[in-house]
């Protein structure tokens, strides 16, 4: 019994000996940014230049990134030591990338926050020229052109992912695939030159511009973002399912209808819905096709419609005789954007886990 415990006492060391303390990282971390800190102290005061808290944060971190390797190889090894360094850096990669998002959040929070009122959301610009008004007419021009962009994009994207994942074949299919490959890396501006054509050579009209117009330009950005998503959840429906249904006699469309179609729902469902949110906040083929206007406009076919991103860029472009007043609306429009977005991503997620198979037992 002696020996046994003194043989587990021995393993215990020996599983416990070298390693560095949990606290260690962030006394490593602390006593960096304090080592930045005092270098740049030095230099504000040796060169007589303002202290830099972007340059401590800078320094002190690669300051980090060296010392607690350095330390963890001659306390842990260098396998150890190799993980905490790869594990600084990606931590690292992660804040570089954090901290902007952060600070653009905080900005337009706190610029936008100042019209987030009753009247913004109930009000035109409609004969407004300095303080006062509101962008309800862009607010719903951005949803009547985004609905009209999903009811044109939705369909021939789900139908065209299933014709390439059921039915396609051949140089057909590849081509339909090199076709929504090149449509996903077209520029913004060129599918609102696209619609802005279109509509030009159908009415006869040079100036022509309508909601409808944005909706098709809007719809030429989507297709492929469904296509794409569309297809993926379709590759991922088991054909055990497919060949189930073959052999109890129902036919392939049938098949398509009731069984690959609601398997694959949660998947396309959220595919689509990020397809709007990418394409809800295009201002490029907008501002060529669906121009802008002070008043409302509930009709896609008639007129021009503003939409909020537009609205966002006339207020800063064009902002009339009070700049401050119309870079509020201007920053308040921004705001309610990124709402939409957030909204839009929440409901995907949601969509995702309600319509997701049901797993058995």
């Amino acid at each position: 019994m002696t020996t046994a415990t003194a043989a587990t006492g021995s393993k215990r060391n020996t599983l416990t000996a070298g390693q560095l303390s949990k606290w260690a990282p962030w006394v490593t971390l602390a006593a960096s940014f304090a080592l930045a800190a005092g270098l740049f102290m030095l230099v504000a005061v040796a060169s007589s230049t303002d202290f830099s808290w972007a340059g401590v944060a800078i320094v002190g971190y690669i300051l980090f990134l060296i010392i607690l390797p350095v330390v963890s190889r001659i306390v842990e090894g260098g396998r150890k030591a190799m993980d905490r360094f790869m594990t600084g850096l990606v931590t690292g990669a992660f804040l570089l990338a954090f901290i902007p998002l952060l600070s653009l959040m905080w900005t337009v929070v706190s610029e936008g926050a100042a019209r987030f009122d009753v009247q913004y959301f109930t009000e035109s610009m409609r004969n407004v020229v300095g303080e006062g008004g509101g962008a309800i007419h862009a607010l719903v021009g951005t949803l009547l052109v985004t609905l009209g962009a999903t009811v044109i994009s939705v369909p021939v994207g789900i139908f065209t992912a299933i014709y390439l994942v059921e039915y396609g074949r051949g140089w057909v299919a590849k081509g339909i695939t090199t076709l929504v490959d090149i449509m996903t890396g077209i520029p913004s501006i060129v599918t609102g030159l696209f619609a802005f054509a279109l509509f030009s050579l159908l009415f006869s009209d040079p100036g022509y511009r309508s909601g409808i117009g944005g909706s098709v330009a809007l719809s030429v950005l989507m297709i492929p973002t469904v296509v794409r998503s569309a297809e993926e959840m379709l590759k991922l429906v088991p054909n055990e399912l497919r060949e189930a249904s073959y052999a109890l006699g129902v036919p392939k469309w049938l098949t398509i209808v009731k069984v690959v179609l609601p398997t694959a729902l949660a998947g396309i469902a959220t595919g689509v819905t990020l397809a709007i949110a990418r394409v809800i906040g295009e201002t490029a083929p907008l501002l060529i096709i669906a121009g802008f206007t002070a008043s409302m406009n509930y009709n896609l076919f008639s007129e021009r419609m503003m939409t909020l991103p537009v609205y966002v860029y006339n207020q800063y472009i064009a902002p009339g005789m009070n700049v401050s007043a119309a870079h509020e609306r201007a920053w308040t429009g921004a705001l309610t954007l990124i709402l939409i977005v957030v909204v839009l991503n929440l409901i995907a997620r949601l969509v995702a886990k309600i319509f997701a198979p049901k797993a058995g037992r």
